[in-house]
């Protein structure tokens, strides 16, 4: 290979270069829409394309799957799935605070359920998709570019005529940024506009006085009215919707909370996850108000029923809900779109004036567009006038002339050679006609029924028509006031036909506040046995049954029910379990695993220690790893509220082998696998923080590790048993901490 053809150059320069080409792609091409039309390139193709299809709001249904092969094959190469998903949610009213697509079979419903395959659903454009988004493509509003193989055009932007934007709203991922743009009110976004074109100086404000604020096609509450005016001044921020609820009374004097609205952001899977979430507080002993809960959503809307008890406190359940659940939520907003070019954050009044803006310069080109076919339109219509006037002398030149080239050449250049003519006067008079081009072609096409009286007054009356056209266009086009009052007459017909009441209501809520009814403090036993299943029973029921509590758990230790119980793993995590959470009654339940309470997984760790809270601040905890790290903490460090924390620090390779609770013990004695043993006096083992590594209990050889770690009273003899004999702990020799140890003979 010659070396002159090989481009040697920088790698990171190539990728940097490569990977920014590929964001961009990414952001202007699939991810985020226009401010000016409000869609993403997905969307304005399948509207277009469906559009070129025919398929209008007053013609037949049309496959979903022939709407998207043609639109893949012509505009959008990028995947069926993509364009499918986009031509659904154009359907769904549930997303949407207007839909673009008209759609018949199933579209998927609010709970999260998909959409059918597209080769069983149909679709069709809306009617407000037809007007308001896809009229006057026809007259060179916008610009066309071509398609991805250079084969079609496509429009880089449609014409819409609503804040589409802020009607629709708009959520996309793109590299490096994302976009969250509620939708909003039509009438109130249209209100808008109007007066931002009366008053260009208008502030965010005093937009806000036709804006009120999103409007979710699911209805809700949004409770933070006065942020509201700094969310749309910079283009992000947060709002904070709830639920609406209603109280019906029911059979019995008990109270029904009916939910019809939910928040926005829980359409989808998020409604089971709530009927879920209410039935778990039931479970945890959260309220003991519920009877029942049922979901009798349809396509009328939502209705979610939770039965409640005669005596139940309902506000204070209401804030339960809000508090423990997503019935209240929040929707973070981020309204980037891409204008000029480029991607930019935006305020409500930033995305009204580009939509604007962009409103003006559709409607000087469409206007500019038909006054050059009114002024194409007056000539021709003159050029007849004048005919119709001399129509003698042109049938003469007719009858005089060889061929259309030669009459032609008199009516617009005057020559009249060759023509014969019946006088001098005509020939004179023919040689100063002079019709333009346009004119002479408009003449000899003329029909002779064109002569009758009738015919002519319908034509002057067409040129004073024209010519009335041509006055209104050029004061459209001279005089940005007159071009003003065409575009808000245009929205005035939108939003009477198009226009819908305000769903969500905006207002100034205040902070839901629940009153967690207080348990009365009792001690109970914690039971957990060696498959890692546990319960609590009380002091009475554990005494009754002792003897088959001791032989069937695992883990027996008193704890407080208002407490925590803490469990410690050989991977040197601490899980904490509310005492709550576990299931508490009778002896014989099996109770619930540990891996449904806690962060602990019985595939990845298993237990070394389990005891309550409140035991662990009276005393010190001893750690021993399985490379010879020791340590003592004191039990408050391990007073923590998070479900995990870690208990201690491991080196590399290493793992905890033993969690011990000093109480009365003297002595520790390490057991190593290649058979070594040390024992010496706990006090050796320096105290430290959860957070260190501890000190070397004794010296290791080559591959050898510890492999059980026991602990003794000086005063009370404790046997193991070890290659099948008795070994008696406390006569082992006494060493020292960090020494090798011994093997014990026989």
């Amino acid at each position: 290979m010659d070396d002159n053809r090989i481009i040697k150059t920088e790698y990171s320069e190539v990728m940097q270069k490569s990977y920014i080409d590929y964001a961009m792609s990414v952001i202007i091409a699939r991810a985020l829409p226009d401010v000016r039309d409000g869609l993403k390139p997905v969307q304005r193709r399948t509207l277009y394309d469906m559009h070129e299809l025919g398929i209008r709001y007053d013609r037949p249904y049309r496959k979903s799957a022939r709407i998207v092969g043609d639109t893949m094959g012509k505009y959008h190469p990028h995947g069926d799935s993509s364009i499918y998903d986009a031509l659904v949610v154009m359907t769904q009213e549930f997303k949407k605070g207007m839909p673009l697509v008209d759609g018949h079979g199933n579209f998927g419903n609010i709970e999260g359920d998909g959409a059918a395959a597209m080769r069983y659903t149909e679709a069709r454009l809306q009617k407000v998709t037809q007007e308001a988004f896809l009229a006057d493509l026809d007259k060179n509003v916008v610009d066309f570019i071509p398609n991805f193989d250079e084969t079609e055009k496509e429009p880089s932007v449609l014409p819409v005529k609503v804040p589409n934007l802020l009607v629709n709203g708009s959520e996309g991922i793109a590299v490096g940024m994302a976009t969250s743009i509620p939708p909003h009110n039509l009438e109130e976004v249209i209100d808008a506009a109007k007066a931002y074109m009366k008053n260009p100086d208008i502030t965010t404000k005093e937009l806000l006085r036709y804006v009120k604020g999103p409007d979710f096609p699911t209805g809700g509450i949004v409770i933070n009215k006065d942020e509201l005016l700094s969310i749309y001044e910079t283009g992000t921020g947060k709002v904070k919707i709830r639920g609406k609820v209603e109280i019906e009374k029911a059979k019995g004097g008990k109270t029904n909370l009916v939910i019809t609205e939910i928040p926005y952001p829980m359409i989808g899977a998020n409604i089971g996850k709530f009927l879920s979430d209410v039935a778990n507080l039931a479970e945890t002993k959260k309220t003991q108000d519920i009877v029942d809960i049922s979901n009798q959503s349809s396509k009328e809307g939502i209705r979610i029923v939770i039965e409640l008890k005669k005596d139940a406190d309902v506000n204070n359940f209401i804030n339960m809900l809000y508090k423990k659940t997503r019935l209240e939520d929040t929707f973070g907003i981020n309204m980037l779109a891409i204008s000029g070019g480029r991607p930019e954050t935006m305020g409500l009044k930033q995305i009204i004036k580009a939509n604007v803006d962009f409103q003006f310069e559709v409607a000087g080109r469409k206007y500019r567009t038909l006054l050059e076919k009114e002024l194409e339109r007056r000539e021709i219509q003159e050029g007849l006038i004048k005919a119709c006037n001399v129509i003698d002398l042109i049938i003469e030149i007719l009858r005089g002339s060889k061929d259309r080239a030669m009459v032609k050449s008199c009516l617009v250049e005057g020559k009249t050679d060759n023509i014969k003519f019946k006088s001098k006067e005509s020939k004179i008079m023919a040689a100063q006609l002079r019709f333009t081009e346009k004119q002479a072609n408009a003449i000899l096409d003329m029909r002779l029924y064109k002569l009758i009286g009738l015919e002519l007054e319908a034509l002057i009356k067409e040129h004073e028509e024209t010519m009335a056209n041509i006055y209104r266009y050029e004061d459209i086009l001279e005089r940005r006031d007159s071009m003003a009052t065409v575009i808000m007459n245009e929205l005035d017909a939108i939003k009477k036909e198009y226009g819908r009441p305000r769903k969500t209501v905006v207002e100034n809520g205040e902070e839901a506040v629940y009153e967690e009814k207080k348990i009365e403090e009792m001690e109970v036993i914690c039971l957990i046995d060696r498959f890692g299943y546990v319960k609590t029973v009380d002091m009475a029921t554990y005494e009754r049954n002792k003897e088959a509590a001791d032989t069937e758990n695992k883990y027996i230790f008193p704890c407080k029910n208002t407490g925590r119980i803490c469990v410690f793993t050989n991977t040197g995590q601490l899980h904490t379990i509310k005492v709550s959470d576990l299931p508490f009654g009778k002896f014989r339940d099996k109770g619930i695993p540990l891996d449904n309470v806690s962060n602990y997984s019985a595939e990845k760790e298993h237990i070394l220690l389990a005891t309550g809270q409140s035991q662990l601040n009276m005393y010190r905890v001893i750690f021993g790893t399985k490379l010879s790290m020791l340590k003592i903490v004191d039990g408050g460090e391990f007073d923590v509220s998070k479900r995990t924390v870690a208990a201690t620090k491991l080196q590399d390779g290493d793992e905890v082998v033993s969690v011990a609770v000093w109480k009365e013990q003297t002595n520790i004695v390490l057991q190593t696998a290649g058979g070594y043993f040390l024992r010496f006096p706990i006090e050796e083992i320096p105290e430290k923080k959860k957070g260190a590594v501890g000190v070397r209990g004794m010296k290791l050889g080559n591959k050898d590790y510890v492999e059980n770690i026991h602990y003794t009273q000086n005063t009370v003899e404790q046997w193991i048993e070890y290659k099948g004999k008795k070994m008696e702990l406390n006569r082992l020799k006494a060493g020292k901490r960090d020494s090798k140890g011994t093997k014990p003979r026989g």
